[in-house]
């Protein structure tokens, strides 16, 4: 690979660790507000709620149609974080 090419790579590289930095402190947000929706749940029932879900991956779907953005990808990218806040919800739940 020549130079130059090495030189591109690493310049978006550092581009999309400052993006990584910017997504953890949007994580960040989303877990405080998960946890207060969490303090409001008075059974593990709660957690899951499917109609729910099912309204978030069609908005992602129809956001992502629009901004042009692989369907597929975000679909992905949500269910994957869905599971986790999930997973996060039940560890949380339990030291309640």
């Amino acid at each position: 690979m020549s130079l130059n090419k090495n030189k591109g790579i690493l310049k978006i590289r550092r581009k999309l660790d400052a993006l990584d930095n910017k997504l953890l402190d949007i994580i960040k947000v989303r877990t405080v507000l998960v946890s207060k929706i969490l303090k409001n749940k008075t059974s593990k029932k709660q957690i899951i709620d499917k109609a729910r879900i099912k309204v978030i991956l069609k908005n992602i779907k129809k956001k992502s149609l629009k901004k042009k953005i692989d369907t597929k990808l975000t679909n992905k990218i949500w269910i994957e974080m869905i599971k986790a806040y999930i997973n996060f919800e039940y560890r949380k739940f339990k030291k309640k």
